[in-house]
């Protein structure tokens, strides 16, 4: 008997009947007190409506798994009418105790679901349940009044070419909105939701993509468009660069000495030069210094770089003319191509000298998605995905 009471102290309202232990599962049978209490209104009563059995897992105790089988009361409540009998220590319809409940969402904190799952013996979706119970109590709304400034990037959602869009806070870094898909009419949901608040907008940092030009142009009317500097030297390295280089290569048929040169040089020639390490340098300025094209191409890749970070517009819009103008001069069409592709967007270009944002903050993010979508062997619930983005970046305070 003192045994029983002693056990019965871990589930209030409820006495130990009977334990018993089946390999590497305990099972303990519980009875419900005399009164039972409304789970609506709490008013307390002994008419009872029907007695059901419920089979509920709790903590385990040492090595063993623990299931309790509790009968579960509806009761005739003079306020409610037939309502299911209030437990402390069981949440409304739930199969796991408040107890597990909680140290399942302090290890999916730490954890990936499936590491937790086999560490609980719980089932995959019963873990992600929990978790996302968690996520959609503690992950805070956007004070939408205090943003100025956004950026926006898309991510690799799964194979296939399925992408999401992710937007966030330019100044906390947090993230605001993930919507699926990457077209004009999958990011409008987000500009509904900032309503009245669109015309705060100041900037907004993204790569060309023209679907997110239009649509920032229509809901914020004072924002100006800032194309990253990432997106576009990685653009102009694959149009530009490249192109030259497997020129260059086939030119070199004969000589198949300077042929490996040149094709093994892309990575020196898409590198930035202060990321060179010990003879990549040499092997960089040997590879320019045979091959005038690739010489030509990769000083103007630095030129337009420099646009970005002029201090003024006027200065950024003169370099610009004059990268353009050599650029016409060299002759290489590759280069003529990519420069006159670029022309419509040099306006979201210049704009970087009044607003200096980019997206590097969002390839940051990037990467961490990458992790959290690894640890998981990929998401199957899209929207709980984009509960854990959020949570992970809850913005600098």
């Amino acid at each position: 008997m003192l045994t029983d009471n002693f056990l019965s102290n871990f589930w209030q309202g409820f006495a130990v009947e009977d334990f018993y232990i089946d390999r590497d599962k305990l099972r303990i049978k519980l009875i419900p007190h005399k009164t039972a209490c409304c789970g609506r209104c709490g008013l307390m009563g002994n008419s009872i409506h029907d007695i059901s059995e419920r089979k509920v897992r709790d903590l385990s105790c040492f090595e063993y798994k623990t299931y309790l089988i509790i009968q579960v009361r509806r009761v005739n409540c003079l306020v409610c009418g037939v309502r299911t009998e209030h437990i402390p220590w069981l949440a409304p319809y739930s199969r796991v105790t408040k107890r597990l409940k909680n140290y399942t969402e302090a290890l999916c904190r730490i954890l990936p679901i499936s590491h937790v799952s086999n560490l609980l013996g719980l089932h995959w979706t019963t873990v992600k349940d929990i978790d996302k119970g968690r996520l959609i109590r503690e992950v805070t709304e956007p004070d939408y009044s205090r943003i100025k400034q956004l950026v926006m990037d898309e991510f690799a959602l799964h194979k296939g070419h399925r992408y999401a869009t992710v937007i966030a806070d330019a100044n906390t870094q947090q993230v605001l909105w993930i919507g699926e898909g990457r077209a004009r009419k999958n990011i409008r949901p987000f500009f509904e939701e900032l309503g009245e608040y669109c015309q705060n907008i100041e900037a907004v940092a993204m790569d060309m993509n023209t679907s997110f030009d239009l649509e920032v142009k229509e809901h914020c009317p004072h924002a100006e468009v800032v194309y990253d500097l990432f997106h576009v030297i990685a653009k102009y390295g694959r149009e530009v660069i490249d192109r030259v280089r497997v020129d260059r290569a086939n030119e070199l048929k004969e000589d198949k000495k300077a042929r490996k040169v040149v094709k093994q040089g892309r990575w020196l020639l898409l590198k930035n030069k202060s990321n060179l390490r010990g003879s990549q340098e040499i092997k960089l300025q040997e590879l320019l210094q045979a091959n005038k094209p690739l010489a030509v191409v990769y000083m103007m890749k630095q030129a337009l770089k420099d646009i970005w970070f002029c201090p003024t517009v006027k200065e950024a819009f003169n370099n610009w003319r004059y990268w353009f103008k050599q650029v016409k001069e060299s002759g290489i069409k590759p280069l003529e191509n990519f420069a006159r592709k670029l022309r419509p967007y040099v306006r979201g270009i210049l704009a970087s000298s009044k607003f200096p944002l980019n997206t590097s903050v969002l390839e940051g993010m990037n990467n961490k998605i990458k992790v959290i979508k690894r640890m998981a062997y990929g998401y199957r619930d899209s929207t709980y995905f984009f509960l854990k983005i959020r949570d992970a970046f809850p913005g600098k305070p």
